[in-house]
């Protein structure tokens, strides 16, 4: 576990800074990877990287899990989990909030 204070439930509204060439990313993942970091960098800049934790966001009677990402210059991106990438060429919108699911048993970068 992280020192972050990821082990409660983040009910609190989230606040997206978005709009002129910024857009966010929202990942959704399952109950298991609770606390585990994602970390994001502009395509072709690997070393450029930045980090959200799988967070549990109850909305609505619902519990979603999910890490949040804003103010992200629009353009490609690559993801990683565990030091490894996990997805690359992930398009980022300007304005907009690009989500992306992953399934329970995608657990490592392929």
């Amino acid at each position: 576990m992280s020192a972050e204070p990821v082990a409660r439930p983040h009910p609190e509204p989230v606040v997206l800074n978005i709009g002129g060439d910024l857009g966010a990313l929202v990942v959704h993942w399952d109950a298991a990877q609770l606390d585990t970091p994602i970390e994001i960098s502009p395509a072709g800049r690997d070393d450029d990287r930045q980090h959200q934790h799988v967070l549990e966001r109850p909305l609505q009677g619902r519990t979603f899990y999910a890490a949040v990402f804003d103010q992200i210059l629009e353009g490609p991106h690559t993801l990683w989990v565990r030091g490894r990438p996990r997805a690359r060429d992930v398009r980022i919108v300007a304005g907009q909030v690009t989500e992306l699911h992953w399934e329970a048993t995608d657990t490592d970068p392929p």
